[in-house]
């Protein structure tokens, strides 16, 4: 989870995301990690900026050899 995401915007200082997307992005997360035990995996869960978070968990598990990710898509305005 970005922290980032969870701020008020710059242009009108509403909260990027409000409690019931929240709500929703957590019981969200909480179904897949309980769907990936079911068949024997896992899923890591952290705070914090993705480019910092990633970077920890490669020197954690020191055999990676792919990252995949996707950008977000910012409207111009």
């Amino acid at each position: 989870f970005d922290p980032r995401h969870y701020l008020a915007t710059h242009c009108f200082g509403f909260p990027k995301t409000g409690p019931h997307r929240l709500r929703f992005l957590l019981e969200s997360v909480k179904d897949l990690r309980e769907t990936l035990k079911k068949k024997g995996s896992t899923l890591v869960v952290r705070k914090g900026k993705p480019e910092d978070v990633v970077r920890d968990l490669i020197t954690q598990l020191g055999s990676v050899s792919t990252v995949a990710f996707h950008e977000e898509v910012r409207e111009i305005l």
